[in-house]
């Protein structure tokens, strides 16, 4: 019956396996031995070293790595997508208002902790 799933009414599929057990044996045997799945190990040589320094200098300058830096910060500084002044004053508000919030709320709390103590111990 799986035969004729498999063949269905045009012959057999194409790239179906046969379903006998004699096959399914045979896989499982090939995939425990690990033939035919994946490469092969080996523990050849990579080849020769790569040498640290293949024809550079060998000491740069404090002045050349401190212009590389600089000119490398130009560079990055180009990338950014700098605000628009509308959106620099809104973001500043926000902080500001965020700000304003907090140290409001740690007052409050360093307020209530300074009657807290002072009741606890009956100094005030």
């Amino acid at each position: 019956m799986s035969e004729d799933r498999e063949q269905g009414q045009d012959g057999p599929r194409e790239g179906a396996r046969p379903s006998s057990a004699a096959a399914r044996r045979e896989r499982r045997a090939s995939a425990r031995s690990g033939s035919g799945s994946g490469p092969a190990r080996t523990t050849e040589s990579k080849g020769r070293p790569t040498p640290s320094r293949d024809g550079r200098q060998g000491r740069v300058s404090l002045f050349r790595k401190i212009g590389r830096f600089l000119r490398e910060v130009v560079a990055e500084l180009r990338k950014v997508i700098w605000p628009t002044r509308k959106a620099l004053m809104t973001y500043t508000l926000v902080v500001l208002v965020f700000v304003s919030i907090m140290v409001a709320f740690v007052a409050g709390v360093d307020v209530l902790f300074a009657k807290g103590v002072g009741w606890l111990f009956g100094t005030g």
